[in-house]
């Protein structure tokens, strides 16, 4: 076996070893980039950081920069997926789908005080959950908060969620190389996604966004009625609104505060017709929801609805979540990626939603995301306790915008912009 080359080693010295860490130099850059682009910490902030077992490290690096960005105060959660398996093996069955009131309040409170918050992401124990059962499953939805996407509707608060490579997810990634150099790789395709191989990784990210930015602009400006996916397994129509407006992943808040809510983002998205969804959607890749992996997702659409959802792996679990309530076998979200964003080239499945869903287009299945539309179409758009994203497109997949007069105009082909 050939060596393996060192992103992480060449830009930031040597690794020092455990779940986690890089060198002190490439984990500072990147705690760096995480507080004063991806979120953009503002002096006097509060910075709340939701993390996981396995990502002190990370987690460390980003309070420290927060203080020296001026952070009033940085409060860490951490949540423990250890815990929720023992809550789903043992707990009453009619306790499952409680949630203590203070975490929503917590949620409220972050919009608020106009904080800002991070979030570390990347599956630290995959495949936890897949042996239990997934209708006990489906009712206990942590660490996911309904109360999140109100905060994230009213733009209350400058945020962003970004990968932490550990051990375990490393592991499934790159199950076939020792665990070690499994971190060391993980690592490597993280640095190189985020632009952390960039002299300049802020002016690298806003060229890339600028280039999204005008994308998002010319599809809006066509006022398409729906837009049509084909490829193999999947032909789904899924209708607009009249003022659906297309954004990429360049966000400001009320107070007027810029921040990247995923980073890496290379996507552009909006929000659709609930109620003008049909046809078969097969996912192009895996997908990681309440720890549980779903392989080989198929559904199937009419009238807005998701009337089936198979998998050959985990589909139960997505199939409970979509009867959470009415709005969660609907979709609130139709996302479109190119293929000239670093992370498709990587011809790697991370399991890991936030990576994953920016190397293919994809939807999501709940609620929407209200800034997407004017206020003509507010009480049209979907609502949900629910957003779970899955991924749609690939280089076999068209994509293709339709006229309220019936001409077809192609967007996406072979993952290149036709528009």
């Amino acid at each position: 076996m050939q060596a393996h080359q060192s992103l992480a080693t060449a830009i930031g010295g040597p690794p020092r070893g455990g779940a986690g860490e890089t060198g002190d130099g490439t984990l500072d850059r990147f705690a760096d980039l995480i507080v004063r682009f991806a979120a953009n910490v503002q002096p006097g902030q509060i910075v709340a950081i939701s993390t996981e077992p396995g990502k002190l490290d990370l987690t460390r690096a980003i309070a420290e920069r927060a203080y020296r960005a001026g952070a009033k105060f940085v409060d860490v959660l951490q949540f423990d997926m250890h815990v929720k398996r023992s809550r789903l093996l043992h707990a009453a069955e009619d306790t499952l789908d409680y949630v203590p009131p203070w975490y929503g309040e917590r949620a409220l409170a972050l919009g608020e005080h106009r904080a800002a918050r991070i979030a570390l992401t990347g599956p630290s124990m995959p495949g936890l959950l897949s042996d239990l059962d997934p209708a006990r499953a489906g009712r206990d939805q942590l660490p996911f908060l309904r109360e999140s996407a109100q905060v994230v509707n009213a733009r209350t608060t400058n945020w962003t969620a970004v990968p932490c490579p550990t051990g375990p997810w490393a592991s499934l990634v790159y199950p076939d190389v020792e665990p070690a150099e499994a971190l060391e790789r993980l690592w490597d395709d993280v640095l190189h996604m985020c632009r952390l191989d960039e002299p300049d990784p802020v002016a690298a990210w806003t060229a890339r966004q600028d280039t999204l930015t005008g994308v998002a602009e010319r599809l809006s400006q066509r006022r398409f009625d729906a837009v049509h996916f084909e490829g193999p397994g999947t032909d789904l129509r899924i209708g607009l609104l009249p003022s659906s407006r297309w954004i990429s992943a360049r966000f400001e808040t009320i107070d007027g505060i810029r921040h990247m809510p995923n980073l890496p983002s290379e996507e552009i998205f909006t929000t659709p017709d609930p109620q003008r969804v049909d046809g078969t959607v097969r996912s192009t890749k895996p997908l990681v929801a309440g720890g549980t992996i779903i392989r080989g997702l198929r559904a199937r659409f009419e009238g807005g609805r998701a009337v089936s959802i198979e998998a050959d792996e985990g589909g139960e679990l997505l199939a409970n979540y979509a009867q959470r309530d009415d709005g969660a076998s609907r979709l609130g979200e139709v996302a479109l990626v190119d293929r000239d964003g670093r992370i498709g080239p990587l011809d790697t499945v991370y399991y890991d939603t936030l990576i994953d869903e920016n190397a293919a287009s994809h939807v999501a299945l709940g609620s929407a995301y209200e800034f997407t539309v004017g206020a003509e179409d507010q009480e049209s758009i979907n609502r949900s306790q629910i957003h779970i994203d899955f991924m749609i497109g690939s280089p076999e997949v068209d994509v293709t915008g339709l006229t309220a007069d019936g001409d077809r105009v192609p967007v996406l082909r072979n993952g290149a912009w036709q528009i």
